[in-house]
């Protein structure tokens, strides 16, 4: 039995503050590995950049972690994909591991939008991190820096310097194929 740590979003672009998460809950989780899942359309009707550009970022992102991986699960199961129905693929897929769900702390507040909550969390229950500027009933000390991407989007059109809060391969990459431009 493997336990996997899923770890889903748009990743419009991944940030160090993703990687800091995957870090913190491969040292101070029961798990084996974490799956980062970026999100194919946003349920929410969220602007993405194509799927391609975001898991090739991921993969950039990530790419120092041996114990994640970068899944596309999300493109084959296409645009109205939910939370649950990527967990239940994956618990299809691999019917012996055990499922996590990593959450940040301003999730908690935002749980009366997701599409069967209660089911998502019967079946990959939450590890939850907190994250600076999101307190929530319940949720723990903040771990992970105040840090969103859309902020980093703004900076990045308006060509400011992102130096810090991007990974370097990331940043490269955003260069390369001049996303995020005004």
């Amino acid at each position: 039995m493997t336990r996997v740590a899923v770890f889903g979003g748009s990743f419009n672009p991944p940030h160090v503050s993703h990687v800091l998460a995957a870090c913190y809950v491969l040292a101070t989780q029961p798990v084996d590995r974490v799956l980062v899942v970026p999100a194919f359309s946003h349920p929410f009707g969220k602007n993405l950049l194509p799927f391609e550009h975001r898991v090739a970022m991921c993969e950039l992102a990530f790419a120092d972690l041996a114990r994640v991986q970068v899944s596309t699960l999300e493109q084959s199961l296409g645009q109205d994909s939910r939370t649950l129905f990527m967990l239940q693929a994956l618990q299809k897929a691999h019917p012996h591991d055990t499922l996590r769900l990593i959450v940040g702390s301003d999730i908690l507040l935002e749980a009366h939008k997701w599409f069967a909550w209660d089911q998502v969390i019967a079946l990959a229950p939450l590890i939850v991190l907190g994250r600076e500027g999101h307190p929530a009933p319940g949720a723990p000390a903040p771990v992970l820096p105040e840090l969103a991407s859309r902020d980093l989007r703004a900076r990045l059109a308006r060509g400011e310097d992102v130096a810090d809060l991007l990974p370097r391969a990331v940043r490269e990459y955003i260069s390369t194929h001049g996303l995020y431009r005004e």
